[in-house]
């Protein structure tokens, strides 16, 4: 039976595969169709954090260092510059350490 999974997955998720007893068909992404799948890894992964058990939720958060580390090089970004932006936009629109939710806004009146 086929399984259709059309994703990026790790290096070594095919050679798992195969040890498992099945055939693996890959093909190797470059360029934009590479950062594509990569922003498309990072919201599956963002997914799977957001649904995962507590237990589970360092795992899920490594998966998306990992994806986030990968897409920092199709950027030729390094960490610090993104430290750098985060510490900017940080400065700017403050953190989260507040813990503020917004439920809504109302339209201001003109008068």
């Amino acid at each position: 039976m086929r399984v259709a999974y059309k994703k990026l997955v790790r290096d070594r998720i095919p050679e798992i595969i195969e040890a498992d007893g099945h055939h693996a068909v890959t093909r190797v992404v470059e360029g934009q169709e590479y950062r594509e799948a990569l922003l498309a890894k990072l919201v599956d992964e963002a997914r799977e954090a957001e649904s995962s058990p507590p237990g589970e939720l360092p795992g899920e958060l490594a998966d998306i260092w990992e994806v986030l580390q990968a897409l920092l090089k199709t950027l030729s970004l390094t960490k610090s510059e993104l430290e750098e932006l985060a510490a900017a936009k940080r400065a700017k629109r403050g953190a989260f350490e507040a813990r503020v939710f917004l439920e809504y806004t109302d339209e201001a009146v003109r008068g």
